[in-house]
Parts: structure tokens; sequence; C-alpha cells
């Protein structure tokens, strides 16, 4: 088998979602891994089959997703250009079909309100806010690179809890780059919390978050802790966490989803939104202070194996637990960044399920 057929056969399996079992025997030899005094590994290409322990959905979603994301904008030359506009249009076209979807699935109300000072998108069930839920909010921090994501985005991550969970959700249309700089978006969220203090108990709020949403919240309930305010009575840091962008995930979690092995991580205080802030600054990455950390409420971690994020993810646990913190870890197998984004899943709904079960237990009445 020339080498040649072989990546191609390798390229092709990958996309398919892998043939288990299958041994490429004429080029075993050939195919051994290169392992560097450093622990760094040489891999000639190889196939790697999909999750057998993923759902029949799952299975059948992999391949459309990532033919979906090939066609984004890339995003380093968006960034050099100046100009985010056609990655928002991109990413907001997608968002708002799964928006749609969702609703159909968990009937919301959706308006728009000014809170603190700061645009919102409140979402609640349609069906009323349920009894046990009435003296409870939750914040949500929408994902985007802190690029994308406003309103859409959001909608994405509140319409399941809010529909589902009988709770009402406020998604936060924080301020991003590359128009804004850190900490703007952190001072976004503290306006929003002050406000809701006026309205409901600290120990009754729940904030969460997916991707720069996940680290988003990390760094506003830094900003909380030294500001000396209440803190919420549980968050939530999804598809991303207290860490910079980094660990075995960082390399291999591109490559299971179809990419080349990366050359360069990119990290997250390379995106535009953290021009001048410092990663050694505790309110970027409060992982870096243990201090911080033990003063952070109950955490739920959340991410998936083929989630380039999932070492920041467990790197944040790690370090949260070792501080003393409260903390509930849940990786699904072949899921990949922001997996739950797509509600038809079964994994989404698992997901779903994890998170309204976490706040209610943590979240006062």
């Amino acid at each position: 088998m020339t080498m040649l057929r072989r990546l191609a056969l390798s390229a092709a399996l990958a996309c398919s979602g892998g043939l288990p079992g299958l041994v490429l025997a004429d080029d075993a030899q050939a195919a051994k891994p290169v392992v560097k005094a450093d622990g760094s590994i040489d891999t000639p290409g190889f196939s790697v089959p999909y999750s057998a322990y993923a759902s029949p959905e799952a299975r059948a979603l992999f391949p459309r997703m990532l033919e979906q994301g090939s066609h984004a904008p890339p995003l380093a030359q968006a960034i050099a250009a100046g100009s985010i506009e056609p990655s928002r249009a991109f990413y907001d076209k997608i968002n708002r079909d799964r928006a749609e979807r969702m609703q159909k699935l968990y009937p919301v109300t959706i308006h728009a309100e000014t809170v603190g000072g700061v645009p919102t998108d409140v979402v609640l069930p349609a069906q009323g806010i349920a009894k046990a839920q009435q003296r409870r909010v939750l914040i949500n921090l929408h994902g985007g690179a802190f690029l994308w994501g406003a309103h859409s985005g959001g909608l994405v991550e509140s319409i399941p809890l809010a529909g589902l969970g009988g709770v009402k959700v406020v998604s936060v249309d924080y301020r991003q780059g590359p128009e804004h700089v850190f900490p703007a978006a952190s001072e976004d969220v503290e306006a929003v919390y002050r406000a809701l203090l006026k309205q409901y108990p600290a120990k009754n709020i729940g904030i969460y978050g997916c991707s720069a949403g996940g680290f988003l919240t990390g760094e506003a309930v830094a900003r909380l802790i030294e500001h000396k305010l209440p803190l919420p009575g549980a968050i939530g840091t999804f598809c991303g966490s207290l860490t910079e962008l980094n660990g075995d995930s960082a390399y291999v979690g591109p490559v299971l989803n179809g990419d080349r092995a990366p050359t360069a991580v990119m990290t997250l205080s390379s995106l535009p939104y953290f021009k001048g802030a410092h990663a050694d600054d505790p309110l970027v990455f409060p992982a870096d202070s243990p201090a911080l950390l033990a003063k952070f409420p109950p955490t739920l971690l959340i991410t998936g194996t083929r989630d380039f994020t999932m070492s920041s993810v467990l790197q944040s646990e790690r370090l949260l637990s070792a501080a003393g913190v409260e903390t509930e870890l849940h990786v699904w197998d072949g899921m990949w960044h922001s997996f739950f984004s797509d509600p038809e899943m079964p994994e989404s709904k698992e997901a779903y399920a994890v998170m309204l079960r976490f706040f209610d237990r943590h979240l006062g009445r």
C-alpha cells in the first residue's frame, strides 16, 4: 500500500467515522510513532474510529458538523484584517437555526431588556416560571471567542435550560473584541449581577457559559470576589474554564476533528479582546491564584473528548478541587466543542439535565 493511498484512506475514515479494528499490516513499521526526548510524539497519517460510546445521532451529526465548519471564514485572517463581520454573520446563521429548532422542542418567550445598563435577552419558559424557580435566576454568558455569539448564541445556551427547567435565564450581550478589550465583558457581567442582586439573593443566582462564556464565567467570579460582592450560589464553566488553552487536547482535539496537527496552538490571550491584558493576571486566568480559587462557589464543568478545550477544563477542575471548591465534572466521549448546541442528540439532552440538576441542588430557594 503506497503512502499516498494510506493517507487518502486515513482521511476518508476520519470523515466517515472509521472502521473499528482496521489494521494496515504492510505499513505497520512505517507508521510507528517517533517519541522524542521531551515527550513529543510524531505520528504519521492514521485513522481514528469515531467513538463507539457515542449515540447514533451523534455519529450521524459529526461529519455534517465538520463539513459545515469547513466553510467558516478563517479566524486568523479575519483578526489580522481587523474585520470579523463575515465570521459573525456565519456563526449567527448557524445559531439562529439551532435556536429555532430548540424553540420547537422547548417552548419559551424571549424579550430584550436592559439590565444594569447592559443589553440582555431574557428567556422565560412559555408555561411560566415553575414554583420552585420563582426566586431563582440564571445568568448566561454566551460563547464565540469573545468575537461573536451575541443574541443567537446566547439563546442556544439559554432556551433548553429555561424551557426544561422552568427557570428565568438572562443572557448577557457583553462587550466583545475587537471593538472592546478586557475587562469590558467582566464589567458588563458585574453590572448585570449587581442589578439582579436587588431582586434575588446571591445564593439564588447561577452563572454559566460555554466556550468564551465558560472562561468569562471564571473571570466574572474573580471580579466579584475582588470587589467583595456576595457570590452566586453556583456556576458552570462549559467547554472552557479557568486556565489558558493548553495541554494535550489543544493539540489532539483539532486532529480528532479533521484538522492537521497544529504547528501552534491558538491561545485565549492571543484574541483581540485580550489585547494589553496579561496572562498572569488572575482576573484573566483565575486558576493561577489558589487563594482566589478557594473562594469560588460550587462549580460544574462540562467537556467532550474531542473538544480542544478539554485539557483546560480538566486542569481547572483539578485546581478548583485542590483549593477545596466543590466541583462536578462531566466528560462525554466523542463529543466536540459546544456539542450540546445541537439539541437533538441524547448527549445534549443529558448535558441539559446535568446542568439543571446541579443548579437545582446548589441554588437557594
